[in-house]
């Protein structure tokens, strides 16, 4: 079956809502888990060329766009009619309505008094619009964020060779390649790999890495998807090690996007909601049980049902804080603007209270509270001198690396004087990698230099490679 037949059965995004995980995509993860090489390129209809431009063009108007579904802002009109849907607001909306009626009934042409209805639907508009405005510029703001990071992956392509592109822009064929750090674009069958290990923490919560190979394997139907060795999918990352392999399911139709389609909908309730609600309920409650009795008193004691229906009325109006909602919603606002001068985007005002309440929050402060920079100032041997040497070996390990440079190798590679003095392309020529793992707890570059000896540079924590080594090297003596 190839991909032309087995999109036929898929529920493409574009066409209807996909329902789980496709069995149909699950069926072609199964088949080209178990093909070699040369079946799945023909079962993807790709190559180990990749896919040309017109293929790319024909399968992006098939699959559409490789992003997942998630919740967006709706439109300014929605969120103007949101704003008004509370209980409490509709307990002033009836109120002024009612009262409007009355003045009408009740005043000669011309001389009715409205201060009741101007003054509750002031309040109500008040309320109502600053909720707006404060929720719609901020998920305005959210979705400019949003805009301004993109994730790109390698791929490689017909005419233009190995080159990044955002990954959004991806269709099933493409043939994309992986490093440590790398998080996988999209569900992706293995083709070439060494050292490869994902963590699938994100769908399976499982904290260990998985080893990923390139193998076939003949038994797929009788396994999980999430069991298949060579199967890599959209939203797990990278631990080490390096691949190549090819896009099989794009956006929705991934594992991940299936997820993504389960948890979007509507948000659920804060406890700042359901105690405003509570408040709200419990004022129509007690209005309910109130106005008819008062009604009923007074039109049994003074035989005047409209002056006791006008009474009742008032009696109700008295009963709403109509500066309730106002009070609320103008310290809600206050809160947001404060955590906007801190660089804090508040989508939604009621959030405002849950923050309030927290107790401890806890945060990743890594590239976020941080400059995300290490600069390197000293390079010292185990003596605690410095040493040209240990700068020496740590810029050739980081210079003939190629899987993720990490901050510490970004830092040493900043010193391009070393280049010239190392000659590190002309005296040295790399024969092997072996990159970081969890069992060795060390990436390892192997280089031969011009005598044609080899060269084994390690790194890693301080403790770890202590711990394998008998000598320490000082210039002029082994000790």
């Amino acid at each position: 079956m190839t991909l032309t037949e087995t999109t036929r059965k898929l529920k493409i995004p574009g066409s209807g809502a996909v329902s789980g995980f496709d069995e149909a995509a699950v069926t072609l993860l199964r088949q080209v888990s178990k093909e070699d090489h040369t079946s799945f390129y023909t079962t993807m209809e790709s190559s180990e060329q990749g896919l040309s431009k017109a293929e790319v063009t024909n399968k992006k108007g098939k699959f559409g766009l490789n992003e997942i579904q998630h919740e967006k802002a709706p439109a300014w009109y929605v969120q103007l009619f949101q704003a008004f849907l509370n209980p409490f607001i509709a307990v002033l909306i009836i109120l002024a309505g009612v009262s409007f009626v009355m003045d009408v009934l009740m005043a000669a042409p011309g001389e009715g008094d409205y201060k009741t209805v101007i003054v509750v639907s002031v309040m109500v508009m008040l309320s109502s619009l600053l909720r707006f405005w404060q929720e719609y510029t901020s998920n305005r703001a959210a979705e400019e964020l949003k805009s301004m990071v993109k994730t790109t992956a390698a791929v490689l392509r017909q005419g233009k060779g190995k080159f990044e592109i955002n990954i959004i822009d991806l269709v099933p064929g493409d043939i994309v390649f992986l490093s440590a750090g790398d998080m996988i674009p999209a569900d992706c069958r293995i083709i070439q790999s060494k050292d490869l290990f994902i963590s699938q923490a994100m769908l399976t919560g499982e904290s260990l890495p998985v080893e990923k190979r390139e193998l076939a394997i003949p038994d797929a139907d009788k396994k999980s998807p999430l069991e298949l060795e060579n199967i890599c999918f959209m939203g797990t990352n990278v631990v080490s090690g390096t691949a190549h392999a090819i896009v099989v399911t794009t956006g929705n139709l991934t594992y991940f996007g299936t997820i993504g389609k389960a948890i979007t909908g509507k948000r659920n309730e804060t406890s700042f909601d359901k105690g405003v609600n509570k408040v709200s309920w419990l004022l129509i409650r007690f209005m309910l049980v109130m106005v008819p009795l008062v009604f009923l008193i007074n039109g049994l004691t003074k035989h005047n049902w409209f002056e006791a229906l006008m009474f009742a009325i008032s009696v109700a109006v008295g009963l709403t804080p109509e500066m309730l909602p106002m009070i609320v919603t103008a310290n809600l606002a206050k809160g947001a603007k404060s955590m906007s001068k801190r660089k804090v985007i508040v989508k939604r005002l009621n959030a405002i209270q849950n923050i309030g309440a927290m107790d401890i929050l806890c945060t990743d402060k890594t590239g976020t509270l941080t400059m995300d920079k290490i600069v390197l100032e000293r390079h010292l041997n185990v003596f605690g001198d410095e040493d040209d040497e240990v700068m020496k070996w740590a810029y050739l390990n980081s210079f003939h690396q190629t899987g993720l440079k990490n901050l510490l190798d970004v830092a040493v590679l900043e010193h391009a004087e070393i280049h010239s003095c190392v000659n590190a392309d002309e005296s040295f020529t790399k024969i092997d990698e072996i990159p970081f793992d969890f069992q060795r707890r060390r990436m390892s570059v192997i280089l031969e230099e011009k005598n044609g000896k080899h060269l084994l540079i390690c790194k890693g924590a301080v403790e770890e490679m202590l711990d394998l080594c008998s000598h320490a090297f000082d210039p002029g003596e082994d000790k």
